[in-house]
This record gives structure tokens, sequence and C-alpha cells, in this order.
């Protein structure tokens, strides 16, 4: 397909339709990836501070990265 070949306005009318909510879905996305994985890092911290190692011990056994 040649760039002379695509109908200019069939691509301003799709461009057109684009929703402000497909945007910011992808934002909700990363969001909620960041709220996961802050739970997981706090649930693992509170699993260390249980088990009584400190925080150097659980970085030397691979517990944190």
């Amino acid at each position: 397909m040649s760039i002379n070949s695509i109908d200019h306005t069939e691509i301003s009318d799709v461009s057109s339709k684009w929703d402000y909510k497909d945007e910011t879905a992808s934002n909700l996305a990363s969001t909620k990836k960041q709220q996961s994985e802050a739970r997981r890092r706090i649930e693992t911290l509170k699993d260390i501070r249980e088990s009584g190692f400190s925080i150097e011990e659980a970085k030397e056994l691979g517990l944190l990265h």
C-alpha cells in the first residue's frame, strides 16, 4: 500500500471518533498495575517482618530485589 493510496478523509473520520475514554483506560490500567505491585511489596514486607528477618537478611536470601 502506497502512502498516496490512503484516503485521508477516511483517516480524519476515524480520528474524529477517537474517544477520550479509550485514552484514559490505558492510564487506569497502568495505575491498577502500580497499585497491585505496591500491594504485593507491602505483603512481602509484612511477611518478612513476621518472620523476624531484617531487610538486609531478606535481600541476601533473595526475598527482596
